[in-house]
């Protein structure tokens, strides 16, 4: 097997592709061979030492990966060699073989193929898990995204219109803005990737002139930072502000702006959510699913890079110029493998 792996704390430039010997399921595990991976943001965090998790080294980056079953471990039931398979994996993914716990492993659709599998669950599942189960969005409600054109943020606006809300989609570039139109957005805003207090009043102005005079009852903000504050000026009586990310950094809210608004500010761990409630989980997937074979969600994949050249997929991530969804795909297997 081959895996690109962290050896040390750094930027892309510093991981290293290397040979193993394959790897054999333990007990309760799957040996699966990835097909393809998915890149998010937290992929450029691990390798830094910069995210929640810290793995030892060495170790692969990619949380997210599609594939086939290659072989059972001891006492494992409900699957199959050449079961195709999704998973959730923090890490580990940019490998051609992985061993995962089998409690882990979806089956999904032989109609998706191993692309989208793998850009399915981590987007679509943060995403619905906070606009279901964390804002209980409505139909007829209005719903900002922050951050919009990203994985996550493009999940939104897909599942916000699915439920009937009212999407205004806030992005950074024009380009951006036309591929959140062609997502579904209702409005889209431009704003400045220089966010002083002169760009903060006319973003929360932007904001509220698209809103109109009740202003947004959801906040789905996956950016952070200084735009924060302006997005947060501009809700509704008992609006909802997500918290789902911070790649512009940590913002300093005051407290004021919720008790004067009545709304609430609600963090969104989808990872940690699925851990202590894989009831909810598996019927938000299932839900996913559904929407997926209804046609009314699909990933979009900009940009798709071979095995070999993964580490650019996470330049292209950490440069905050992707569309959607990037996808790393795996060397073709032989078939006795």
């Amino acid at each position: 097997m081959q895996a690109l792996l962290s050896v040390a704390p750094g930027g892309p430039d510093t991981l290293e592709l290397t040979s193993l010997p394959d790897p054999v399921p333990g007990k309760g595990e799957l040996l699966i061979g990835v097909r393809a991976a998915g890149v998010n943001f937290p992929d450029t965090l691990i390798i830094q030492d910069l995210y929640q998790i810290k793995p030892p080294r060495p170790f692969a980056p990619g949380g997210e990966i599609a594939g086939d079953v290659l072989a059972l471990g001891e006492g494992v039931t409900g699957f199959n060699v050449g079961d195709r398979v999704l998973a959730l994996t923090g890490h580990g993914g940019f490998s051609t073989h992985l061993t995962i716990p089998a409690a882990t492993a979806i089956k999904f659709p032989g109609s998706m193929p191993y692309e989208d599998a793998a850009c399915f669950v981590f987007t679509y599942g943060t995403s619905y898990h906070a606009l279901k189960d964390r804002a209980a969005l409505q139909p007829g409600e209005t719903l900002l995204v922050l951050g919009a054109a990203g994985g996550v943020g493009s999940a939104a606006i897909e599942l916000g219109k699915a439920m009937g809300a009212r999407v205004i989609a806030a992005v950074s570039s024009p380009d951006k803005a036309d591929f959140c139109r062609d997502l579904g957005a209702d409005e889209t805003l431009i704003y400045s990737r220089e966010m002083n207090k002169e760009a903060q009043k006319e973003f929360s102005s932007g904001i509220k002139d698209l809103a109109g005079p009740l202003g947004v009852n959801v906040v789905y903000d996956a950016v952070g930072g200084d735009y924060a504050e302006p997005a947060l000026r501009s809700m509704a009586w008992a609006g909802r502000y997500l918290v789902i990310g911070f790649p512009a950094g940590i913002p300093k809210i005051p407290l004021n702006l919720p008790l004067l608004k009545s709304c609430q500010i609600v963090g969104v761990f989808w990872g940690a959510s699925v851990l202590r409630d894989p009831v909810g989980h598996s019927k938000n997937v299932n839900d996913l699913f559904k929407l997926y074979g209804d046609a009314r969600i699909k990933p979009r994949i900009s940009a798709k890079y071979p095995f070999d050249l993964a580490s650019k997929a996470l330049t292209h991530l950490a440069n905050r110029s992707a569309l959607g969804k990037i996808v790393v795909t795996m060397p073709a297997r032989a078939e006795h493998d």
